[in-house]
């Protein structure tokens, strides 16, 4: 299983980018899914989580700002971000709950490679 995050660069205060993250391989469910983010110097941090339902969680830090969605038939978990700011500067890293077989399987936490974002003017 392999989780290909894109969508990061650099952006002026204020701005919009769209992550997105899919997930490839052998997968039979994928629980939640969700994005965190690891600026220099600091630990890694949750930014939102969405559950297969699509029932959602976010970091105090980014509502209302930022947006995450999935498409479960393409395996992929999306984070819309907008207004943007510097401190919002980050790589951001995607995770997903994946079973790859429908018997004697667990769910497991698989990690994107990480995709940096620098709002920066």
């Amino acid at each position: 299983v392999q989780l290909q995050a894109s969508g990061g660069g650099l952006v002026q205060p204020g701005g919009s980018l769209r992550l997105s993250c899919a997930a490839s391989g052998t997968i039979f469910s994928i629980n939640d899914m969700g994005w965190y983010r690891q600026a220099p110097g600091k630990e890694r941090e949750l930014v939102a989580t969405i559950t297969h339902n699509s029932n959602t969680n976010y970091a105090d830090s980014v509502k209302g700002r930022f947006t995450i969605s999935r498409d479960n038939a393409k395996n992929t978990v999306y984070l819309q971000m907008n207004s943007l700011k510097p401190e919002d500067t980050a790589v951001y890293y995607c995770s997903a709950e994946i079973r790859r077989f429908p018997v004697r399987d667990l769910y497991l936490d698989y990690w994107g490679q990480g995709t940096q974002v620098t709002v920066s003017s």
